[in-house]
């Protein structure tokens, strides 16, 4: 786990960059509430509002996180005021937060931006619950929230804006569908009702702390599809959960809440969560969990006794998300991996007709932003197909025949990325063999595509080629041909488990 993590590529040090960043936004917006007289409940406050302005809102353009960021508060602040109000009204309270999970999920379906917005309105309210907001208190928090949000604002778009230096990175939008058939509209009612779960158990176990187990339900099931994911999730989130418990007793516990060295110890986790949240889920509990603590330990009320609860809440939240998955309109592993593979299949084509193009002389062809689209649905495709893959899944047959799949879909984006540098050669020509070669690449994907089609023959093994074009696109017809394979499994033995 600790290779995953600190070996992992961090191409142009976007994960650095990323991390760095969020402890200068996030320390900038605990400052500015400082100055502005703000309690300690307030400086908190606005400080989880900057993080989360800076870590959900992933919109492909600088412009449309800038729009996106703006919006957060206008999501934000009618959700805290109503769970300020209903701070005395515990029934009405419950129904409410409730409401606020169904629709911070179902918002998913409007893309990223539906997603940051949704989980600002969650984390407000769960905010709310943290640090025991009532409604006298509102003026100051309000104030907070729009002075964090635009102090981490500045930072991101006016500091230090690196994204302007990047291309923009098209992100796969959710499943589609209509009705009960879209995967959102599932999770939504899985969300809220696991949440019911975790709201109703964890009351059992604290009334104090019981929004706990309704948060690790809540986050359980963000950045998931399948049931098979979220039951992976849950079980990362409560791994991570138990070792930054087991750190908080040597780190957090003894600082007694001392306020320079608990800041520290803040500003290092919240450099842990964006530095790992990319590669390790159980990493990034880790740092939450230790941040929440460093937290904790600054309002006065941390304890041993406070930590064993936050891991049982935590394991309430992870059952309530794996009883909702398992049991309340289930979305299989195998439908959502199958959708991810075609969806980039279908990449690997429009990738290949551009690079082609580009070769022909076409000067309107750009296969980048196309490789940028494969490698996160390729990302996709990995996230789906983890709960087979992983270690605990004793189906070995299915695990293998995942594996197989995904280096297959490896050497495809290999050799895609290989097709697209040699296009970028100014000096690259195009002759009648790329053509033919693009002709079967199109077929290949059809064929593993479109459902009845009968795999396509690609010829027996080519001879080497001086032409560096024609190499990766024979590369690539040989990873597409052993793809059926796998793919096309007999019906009883899906790729991954229904």
């Amino acid at each position: 786990m600790l290779k995953r993590v600190f070996a992992a590529p961090d191409p142009g040090r976007i994960r650095l960059r990323f991390a760095a960043r969020a402890v200068l936004g996030i320390g900038l917006a605990v400052v500015v509430c400082g100055l502005a007289g703000h309690s300690l409940v307030g400086a908190v406050t606005g400080g989880l509002a900057a993080l989360l302005a800076l870590f959900t809102v992933t919109d492909a353009t600088v412009r449309g996180q800038a729009v996106t960021t703006a919006l957060l508060p206008v999501v934000g602040l009618p959700v805290l005021a109503a769970a300020a109000e209903l701070h005395a009204h515990p029934v009405a309270r419950d129904l409410v937060f409730l409401a606020v999970v169904g629709a911070g999920v179902y918002a998913r379906r409007w893309g990223p931006r539906g997603h940051s917005l949704g989980v600002f309105a969650f984390m407000t309210f769960f905010v709310a619950q943290f640090l025991h907001a009532t409604a006298d208190r509102l003026p100051e928090l309000f104030s907070a929230v729009l002075l964090s949000v635009l102090s981490a604002a500045a930072v991101r778009f006016g500091l230090w804006c690196y994204e302007r230096r990047l291309p923009p990175v098209a992100v796969p939008a959710p499943a589609g569908g209509t009705g009960l058939a879209r995967v959102t509209t599932r999770q939504a009612v899985q969300a809220t009702a696991g949440a019911g779960f975790a709201l109703v158990v964890g009351q059992l176990m604290s009334g104090q702390r019981w929004y706990w187990a309704v948060g690790a339900t809540w986050w359980v099931f963000v950045n998931t599809a399948s049931r098979g994911e979220t039951l992976v999730r849950g079980f990362r989130r409560v791994l991570g959960t138990v070792i930054g418990i087991g750190l908080g007793f040597l780190v957090a516990v003894p600082l007694h809440g001392a306020p320079l060295p608990t800041a520290v110890l803040a500003a290092v986790s919240v450099f842990g969560i964006f530095y790992t949240a990319a590669v390790s889920y159980t990493w990034m509990m880790l740092w939450v969990t230790l941040l929440a603590e460093s937290l904790y330990g600054l309002l006065g009320v941390m304890s041993p006794g406070l930590l064993a609860l936050r891991l049982v809440e935590t394991g309430i939240g992870a059952l309530g998300a794996g009883l909702a998955v398992l049991f309340v309109l289930p979305v299989t592993t195998h439908a959502v991996t199958d959708s991810w593979i075609q969806r980039a299949l279908h990449c690997v084509h429009a990738c290949t007709g551009e690079a082609a193009a580009r070769l022909a002389g076409a000067p309107d062809a750009d296969p980048a932003p196309r490789v940028a689209e494969l490698e996160q649905l390729l990302g996709r495709v990995r996230l789906s197909v983890a709960p087979l893959v992983h270690p605990l899944n004793p189906m070995l047959g299915r695990k293998r025949r995942a594996r197989r799949v995904l280096a297959l879909l490896d050497d495809c984006a290999r050799e895609i990325r290989g097709l697209v540098s040699v296009a970028a050669d100014p000096v690259a020509s195009h002759d009648a063999r790329l053509a033919a070669a693009c002709w079967r690449v199109e077929a290949a994907v059809e064929a593993l595509t479109t459902r009845g089609a009968e795999r396509v023959e690609m010829g027996t093994a080519r001879p080497p080629t001086a032409e560096p074009a024609l190499a990766h696109l024979h590369g690539l017809e040989r990873a597409l041909a052993d793809l059926a394979e796998p793919l096309r499994t007999p019906p009883g033995s899906p790729l991954v488990g229904a």
